[in-house]
This record gives C-alpha cells, sequence and structure tokens, in this order.
C-alpha cells in the first residue's frame, strides 16, 4: 500500500489543508471532556508549523444538518484546546469554502466544522475542488473516517495539487498493514461483542487468514449454541447459528481453531451488584447468562496469545465494566501486554479496557478508527486511502 507520507515531503512556505478527526466528546456546556483525537492530530499540524508552512485544519464534529450548523455544532471549544495544547492562538474561520481568509506562513487556523459545508457528505465535487483550490498540500490524517467517501476525506484528495497520509494516517496504515498483508505467524484475532450480525463480515474474512480466532461476548453465545452448548438466556443471536458452525468448519479445514470457552462466569443479571458463579460451559442453567469466561478457559486463552506473532484484538470476552465479569478481559488484556508478537487493537470498547488495565504502552499499535479499524481488517476498500493511493505517483 503506497501513498506518499507528510514526513516525507517539504511544505516550507505551501499552503497545507489538513482533515484531521476532531470529534471529541464534550459535555451538556459544551466543555470538551476527552481529547485524546486533538492531541494525536498534533504531530502532522507541529510538523507543518516547524516547516514554516500556512496550516488549516477541518474536522467534523457531531452530526450538523448540512448548511445550518448551531453552536452546539462548532468547533470553538477545540480551536481553544488546540491553542492551549501547541501553545499558540488557533483562529476559527467559517464560510471558508470560498476563501477570502488569509493564513501566513508560521500560522494555524481551524476552519469551521466541515459538515456544514453543503455537499460534504454526498462528496460534491465542486465542493471538493473548490477546497482543493484553498492548498498546495493536502493532509488526510483521520483514518477514523477514512471508510466514507465525503468532499473533505476522498474528493478534495482527487483535485489537490499533492496528496499525502498524515503523521496519525500513515502510520494507521502501515500498522494495519503489517498485520494484514504479511504478518508474523502464528496469526490469532480477537473477536468479541454482543452480536455476530454486527461483525459477520470481518468473522468470514479472519477465519480465511488467521491460526486462531478468538471469540468473546454475545459472539461467543452463538458460537456455543452451534457447538450443541446450552446457554440459558445468555445474550445469542440462535438464527445465525449456521453462520457460526460454517465459520468454524472453515477454521478447521485450514487446521486452525476457534477455542470456545471450557468454564464461564454466569449471574441471573447484568449488574454491578449481581453474584457471579463459575461453572463448566456444560453446566450452564436454563436461567444462568454467561458474563465472562472462567479461569481456565482465561488460561488457555492467554497460552495462545503467549504463542502469537501476531494479535489483532477487537472486543473484550465479557461484561468488563462490572469487576466479578472482568477476570477474562483482564488476563486476555495482560497476556497481550507481556506478549513479544505485534500487537494492534482497535473499536471503543477495546479503548476502554486498555484503559481500565492500564496497558496501553503495551501494546504495539492502539488504532483510533472504530468503523475503519473493522472494514481494513475486513480487507474493504477504504475511499480516503483508495484516494491518496492514486495520487501515489502525482
Amino acid at each position: 500500500m503506497k501513498v506518499k507520507k507528510l514526513n516525507e515531503l517539504d511544505v516550507s512556505g505551501k499552503r497545507v489543508f489538513i482533515r484531521a478527526d476532531l470529534n471529541v466528546p464534550q459535555d451538556d456546556a459544551g466543555n470538551i471532556t476527552e481529547d485524546t483525537r486533538i492531541r494525536a492530530s498534533i504531530p502532522s499540524i507541529q510538523y507543518c508549523l516547524d516547516q514554516g508552512a500556512a496550516v488549516m485544519v477541518t474536522s467534523h464534529l457531531g452530526r450538523p444538518t448540512e448548511g445550518q450548523l448551531g453552536a452546539d455544532d462548532s468547533l470553538t471549544p477545540v480551536a481553544v484546546r488546540l491553542g492551549q495544547l501547541i501553545n499558540r492562538p488557533v483562529r476559527l474561520i467559517n464560510d471558508w469554502v470560498d476563501g477570502g481568509f488569509e493564513v501566513k506562513a508560521g500560522e494555524v487556523v481551524l476552519l469551521e466544522n466541515c459538515r456544514g459545508n453543503i455537499g460534504e457528505k454526498k462528496n460534491n465535487e465542486a465542493l471538493a475542488r473548490k477546497m482543493a483550490a484553498l492548498c498546495d498540500i493536502y493532509v488526510n490524517d483521520a483514518f477514523g473516517t477514512a471508510h466514507r467517501a465525503e468532499a473533505t476525506t476522498e474528493g478534495i484528495a482527487r483535485f489537490a495539487p499533492v496528496a499525502c497520509a498524515g503523521m496519525l494516517m500513515g502510520a494507521e496504515i502501515d500498522a494495519l498493514s503489517k498485520a494484514t498483508e504479511n504478518p508474523a505467524r502464528p496469526l490469532v484475532a480477537i473477536v468479541g461483542g454482543a452480536k455476530v450480525s454486527s461483525k459477520l463480515t470481518i468473522l468470514r474474512t479472519l477465519a480465511d487468514k488467521v491460526d486462531q480466532l478468538i471469540v468473546g461476548g454475545g459472539i461467543a453465545n452463538t458460537f456455543l449454541l452451534a457447538s450443541g452448548k446450552r446457554i440459558g438466556e445468555s445474550l445469542a443471536e440462535p438464527e445465525l447459528v449456521k453462520e457460526a458452525q460454517a465459520i468454524m468448519d472453515m477454521m478447521k479445514a485450514r487446521g486452525a481453531e476457534v477455542p470456545l470457552p471450557v468454564d464461564v462466569v454466569v449471574a441471573d443479571e447484568v449488574s454491578a451488584l449481581a453474584r457471579a458463579n463459575r461453572i463448566p460451559a456444560d453446566e450452564v442453567g436454563a436461567h444462568d447468562r454467561i458474563l465472562d469466561v472462567g479461569p481456565k478457559t482465561a488460561a488457555k486463552l492467554a497460552d495462545i496469545i503467549a504463542h502469537a506473532g501476531t494479535i489483532v484484538w477487537n472486543g473484550p470476552v465479557g461484561v468488563f465494566e462490572h469487576a466479578q465479569f472482568a477476570g477474562g478481559t483482564k488476563m486476555m488484556a495482560s497476556a497481550i501486554a507481556h506478549s513479544e508478537a505485534f500487537s494492534i487493537a482497535g473499536g471503543g470498547d477495546t479503548l476502554a479496557a486498555i484503559a481500565k488495565f492500564h496497558i496501553a504502552e503495551d501494546i504495539g499499535y492502539i488504532s483510533t478508527g472504530g468503523g475503519a479499524f473493522l472494514e481494513f481488517l475486513e480487507g474493504k476498500t477504504l475511499p480516503a486511502i483508495a484516494a491518496l493511493e492514486e495520487r501515489f505517483d502525482n
């Protein structure tokens, strides 16, 4: 996968347009409650500033109606926080598509919420051409939106004089390529979550590639059903039992495996006060709910991870938000942290587990993209990355 990269370009004196992902959470008063995405955007911005470029940055925030930006949709709080982090003022520019504003060399400005522009989400060509005319170099640093073909993610990349990947985007592409194109073996994938249906495509894709496919949560319960086990009142999708069986058959035919739980942690409800019981997977009662894997299973999964060459992690194996159902995910997280394998992790619940168990520094790469991360692993073409690939030689 070949794309131009920002850190390989001379941007001195150039007008640089950066599409970042600054879609940060805010409280009811509009205060930013978590600024990881803003911090992640800084290396590309700082690189351009250090070289004396005139820097324009834009992002989406929330889900505004195109052409009708309200106060809650404004990037004003983001401009303030970005200014604090880079220790210089950051002006916010409204109505920027047609130009008419000035950016000096060594200055950075924030262009108001790009999803307020009519035609952004439908990737309007006229809009994309107008934005491309604002810059000498277009930089896509928003991997989290790479699976969407929008004017600031795909269209502008086709028309800007130069189009490249930013520091964050480049790192995402390198890490995901390392995990999927020629991975060190054994390749172990961990896919947790509530529903098989939401991750059916990725499960099928991985079943054709990985050496071990660890499933967790409601997904694992559906696989247990497919293997003939009783799961009581556990979350599952009985209508997808045949799909789960087909995935296990695919793996078996390749000499690979879907290691299913041999023991589980059950309760009669999902709550912080629920009483947890550890039982063999063969002894699940009619009213039991499986909420975590048991210690024998966790030890088995940890052993698989310990011998892996590459680990791809998306989703916990239990309801780790409650301490009595966190054991399986905690042991798995510890195993990944101590493994010598290259590990890449992505998805909201996965990132929450990494934060809870304090292992961020021990993960090879933590992806910032949720949907984009999954679609890349599924082997889908991500429009924003495809546009950068097309511009590699020109």
